[in-house]
């Protein structure tokens, strides 16, 4: 190739997904599909309830399972290990996740390593882990999502917590996505609005930030498609589903938070989410999730009051959104039209073409309104701390790659300084 050669090229993947209420009685129906006869169960403690149908349709169509219920919330290296080790003991086909981000995102782990062996942070995105690359695919993994929003069974990546070290990282790669998604919205009604408010603020910001994203013709091409990161920027393709995910946050989220009951919002919120991973998925994420993984992984101080459980733990959808504002109007000059165009998605509103509040305005909005905390000083942090969040959030390269207009240190504390308190 040239040298500096554009990239040409982007690309497009989706896990299959079967949606609708009542979906999951399916899943025995999948799992044999598959070709499945043992599988490692992945099951949130906090839906046994609603598992539980779903696991006698599994046995029912033939499936040994061995059940695994250690899924901590923001999982941990520690909760990952253990999860690793069950599921190589287990030696199973294949596996299911039944919950929310977390309990997909420790089977993606389980299955990554039970298949191709080595430690968590051999594969952990550098620079923090190895970023090595599974040579080949994995076991089949089976997805079925409880909660409206996480899009953890149509991504790539897997979450952890690195307490240790202050810090939240992940694992990508394309193998990483879940062979099949099963998302049946009579599987939320039991959630509390918390969780569909976190997860649903998740949604909306990896719409915006896929939407917003540098364009993927303006990297430089790879010498091999080896090399072609999977977050490229965005790109036609992914726009169309990030569009539409930015115009389920903005119509279907409110309501899902406020009622359980309410099967069209909580299902079309779990829908967004898929179509935002769909877009994300190729796209990437890039501002506001750089800064998020410090702000989770630094202190371990907050406490929602909605969120079941006494875990002290910033929830990720909240730990993403609180600097989102300040990201989108630092970003502004990158592409005025673009950000303006998200914000009228996200509410139905026309705006100036050159209103840099609009978005910022819109997400404090949504976020007040669904009952997100404030700011970064909510969470717990002052402007002593501004230092550490810089230098976690400058470790996440991988995701500020995407970001339509570079940030250096200053930039970041700067964006840092002004979310301490969004209203």
């Amino acid at each position: 190739m040239t040298a500096g050669e554009h990239e040409t090229i982007f690309t497009i993947e989706a896990t299959p997904v079967k949606f609708g209420a009542g979906a999951a009685q399916d899943a025995g129906w999948e799992l044999a599909r598959l070709g499945v006869r043992r599988a490692f169960v992945v099951v949130d403690p906090g839906v046994r309830g609603v598992a539980g149908p779903i696991l006698e349709s599994l046995r029912a169509a033939g499936a040994d399972l061995i059940e695994w219920g250690d899924v901590e919330t923001e999982p941990s290296l520690g909760a990952l290990n253990r999860a690793v080790a069950a599921a190589r003991e287990a030696s199973p086909d294949g596996f299911v996740a039944i919950g929310g981000g977390s309990a997909i995102d420790t089977a993606k782990v389980a299955n990554l390593l039970t298949t191709h062996g080595g430690e968590i942070m051999d594969y952990v995105n550098p620079p923090i882990g190895g970023g090595r690359k599974p040579p080949s695919s994995l076991r089949p993994l089976l997805a079925i999502p409880t909660t409206s929003g996480s899009g953890s069974e149509a991504t790539t990546v897997a979450i952890l917590d690195l307490p240790e070290l202050g810090i939240k990282t992940g694992i990508s790669h394309r193998a990483m996505r879940p062979t099949q998604a099963i998302v049946d919205p009579e599987l939320t009604r039991s959630a509390p609005g918390a969780v569909i408010a976190s997860a649903g603020l998740d949604v909306v910001c990896h719409a915006a930030e896929s939407f917003l994203g540098r364009p993927y013709t303006s990297r430089p091409r790879p010498a091999s498609p080896d090399d072609r990161p999977p977050y490229q920027g965005s790109n036609p393709v992914a726009d169309l589903w990030s569009a539409q995910a930015i115009r389920y946050g903005g119509e279907y989220l409110r309501r899902a938070v406020l009622d359980g009951g309410d099967v069209e919002a909580r299902g079309l919120m779990m829908l967004s989410a898929t179509m935002a991973g769909v877009g994300f998925g190729s796209a990437g994420v890039h501002i506001p999730h750089a800064c998020a993984y410090p702000l989770a992984g630094l202190k371990h101080v907050y406490r929602h009051p909605g969120y079941p459980g006494e875990k002290v733990f910033v929830p990720h959808g909240f730990s993403v959104i609180v600097t989102a504002p300040a990201a989108f109007r630092f970003t502004f000059d990158a592409d005025p039209e673009k950000h303006v165009r998200a914000a009228s998605l996200l509410t139905g509103e026309t705006y100036s073409p050159n209103d840099r509040e609009a978005l910022p305005n819109a997400l404090i909005a949504l976020m007040r309104d669904v009952g997100a905390p404030s700011g970064v000083r909510e969470l717990g942090y002052d402007e002593a701390d501004i230092p550490a969040l810089v230098d976690g959030a400058l470790k996440q390269q991988r995701l500020l790659a995407v970001a339509p207009k570079a940030p250096t240190a200053d930039d970041l504390a700067q964006i840092f300084r002004d979310s301490m308190s969004n209203w």
